[in-house]
């Protein structure tokens, strides 16, 4: 299904670090590949350690800096970087700027009914000891 997405037409979705668009998944778009979302860091927030269960992604800053972590491994990204995730890894993007930074997330195949798996690790070791 082919469907054109305007900003001011697209809700957004509150959760504790931010706000999430959903771009394109199976609800909206009836795909089966791709899954985007416009995501918006809080100042001082992130989405913490997680993965996707058989999902690629890669996310792409649009606006900010952002403390992208791969694994144990650690970059920031500024507008217009971006990286590429395996399915399975584990990884966290946190703003710990004083204004929102946006990004594109996007993860392929889709799963389940949205599109979107995602397993929360913060918790366990040795995420729960990574950021200083």
């Amino acid at each position: 299904m082919n469907k054109f997405s305007f900003k001011a037409d697209t809700p957004r979705d509150s959760l504790d670090w931010g706000t999430v668009a959903w771009l394109s998944h199976p609800p909206l778009t009836q795909n089966k590949q791709i899954t985007a979302l416009d995501v918006e860091l809080a100042p001082g927030k992130g989405h913490d350690f997680h993965y996707h269960p058989g999902q690629e992604e890669v996310i792409v800053v649009t606006k900010g800096t952002v403390e992208q972590w791969v694994g144990e491994e650690m970059k920031l990204l500024n507008s217009g970087d971006a990286v590429f995730i395996d399915a399975d890894v584990v990884h966290a993007s946190f703003n710990n700027g004083n204004e929102p930074a946006e990004l594109i997330a996007i993860l392929g195949p889709c799963v389940g009914e949205v599109g979107y798996g995602v397993v929360e690790v913060a918790d366990q070791a040795p995420w729960n000891g990574l950021r200083k």
